[in-house]
């Protein structure tokens, strides 16, 4: 989203904001400012402006006072804002970054209207799960994002392949599609969040927690046989061994033309069609599939919820923003506008027109997040998976490397 330069400290999205700036005259005796962070990218320069203007319509006397965040080094500002005073109503964080804000006490409780209001027994588990602390629920499911497989038609009508139903199938299908001028998959070599789900599908975890202790777990029989499968998929081209999705990027090896299958969001096909305009009308979406037939594989959630802090100014306003945002007819506007999965399954045909969308939001039903600790940060900042991946891949003992980094996870979730 591009950030406009106005005159107000904050990006304000509607002219009538200004009089909230004391730009226009008598104006701000009795409005109700609702100051809201939201991430770059997360929604585009019209929705914003529609939300706005409607709100603002339906809620006399309430102006949105919107600032667009940039994600590196947000962790460490939103803490701040928090144990501060007088900071933002509303603030949008990624999903996994809600067990460390909530960490510090100072998030505001929305546990009841999760259940009155918003229907929280229909949110996709993805978003709600690690919104949920302790059994309350202090972020409010926005918006989901998760891996579906982008594959080239002209090359599956060659090899004779339709999109797998099982995960059996599907290898034996990117098998069959590997051949000396195709790769039948690339799959670089530390995608841990692909590996993630396929651990999940497993009954495996990354870690769990023991009593308040966390600890590693990717040396389970079943997280073992996760990474045993991302093996044998991963042989089935020529991703690098020792690289993640972005380097190179994966959406550019796709463009080339000679590679069947990729595992990405459906971000990734603007990326696609720009570096090779031709795959336009080649590009066909199937869910990742899962060990039972017709029922797809879990997957990493990304996304964002919605937080408000303890020292919200504004929180009865901002506590309405929230559920307007959340609700039915936003969720909808949203997934349309941005090619999102609804935070509701529910909501899934919202998208029905948009195949790549609708794909990703059936497979967001079986959406899970990484482990609810607060330290969880810290795993990702030095990433034992990724190293842990590459030894597997490159021939190592799996038992003995998934250990060691089983360790690592352990050390840093205790910080």
């Amino acid at each position: 989203m591009n950030n406009r330069r106005l005159v107000c400290p904050l990006a304000v999205v509607s002219a009538l904001s200004l009089a909230g700036c004391g730009l226009l005259p008598g104006g701000g005796s009795t409005t109700r400012t609702v100051n809201i962070w939201l991430m770059r990218d997360s929604v585009s320069d019209d929705f914003l402006q529609r939300f706005t203007a409607a709100y603002e319509e339906e809620h006399d006397g309430v102006e949105l006072n919107v600032t667009i965040q940039d994600w590196t080094g947000i962790g460490k500002k939103v803490t701040e804002a928090i144990k501060g005073g007088g900071g933002p109503d509303v603030i949008e964080v990624g999903n996994t970054q809600v067990a460390q804000y909530a960490d510090t006490d100072k998030l505001y409780d929305l546990t009841l209207e999760s259940v009155r209001d918003l229907g929280s027994e229909d949110w996709l588990p993805g978003l709600a799960q690690p919104g949920s602390i302790d059994g309350a629920q202090f972020g409010i499911p926005w918006y989901a994002a998760s891996r579906i497989v982008i594959y080239n038609k002209d090359l599956f009508a060659e090899a004779g392949v339709k999109p797998a139903k099982n995960r059996d199938a599907w290898l034996a299908d990117t098998e069959k599609l590997n051949d000396s001028d195709t790769q039948g998959i690339y799959l670089a070599g530390q995608d841990w969040y692909t590996l993630s789900g396929f651990i999940w599908e497993e009954g495996g975890e990354l870690a769990v927690d023991k009593g308040g202790a966390w600890a590693g777990a990717l040396d389970s029989p079943a997280a073992l046989r996760g990474m045993d499968f991302y093996k044998r998929l991963q042989a089935l081209g020529k991703g690098p061994k020792n690289a993640d999705e972005q380097t190179p990027p994966q959406a550019e090896m796709f463009a080339k033309g000679d590679v069947a299958q990729i595992i990405a969001a459906p971000s990734a096909i603007a990326a696609i069609t720009k570096a090779n305009p031709g795959l336009k009308d080649k590009l066909g979406f199937f869910p990742i599939p899962g060990k039972k037939a017709g029922q797809p594989c879990v997957v990493f959630t990304g996304g964002s919820d919605l937080i408000i802090p303890e020292n919200a100014p504004q929180r009865a306003a901002a506590l309405d923003v929230v559920k307007a945002l959340a609700g039915e007819k936003w969720q909808g506007e949203l997934a349309r506008a941005m090619n999102y999965a609804p935070n509701k399954a529910s909501l899934a045909s919202v998208v029905s027109g948009q195949e790549a969308t609708a794909t990703m939001a059936a497979a967001t039903a079986r959406g899970r997040a990484t482990p609810n600790s607060p330290q969880w940060a810290d795993v990702e900042a030095d990433n034992p998976i990724k190293p842990y991946m590459t030894a597997v891949l490159s021939g190592e003992n799996a038992k003995r490397a998934a250990q060691d980094a089983s360790e690592q996870i352990t050390d840093a979730l205790a910080e």
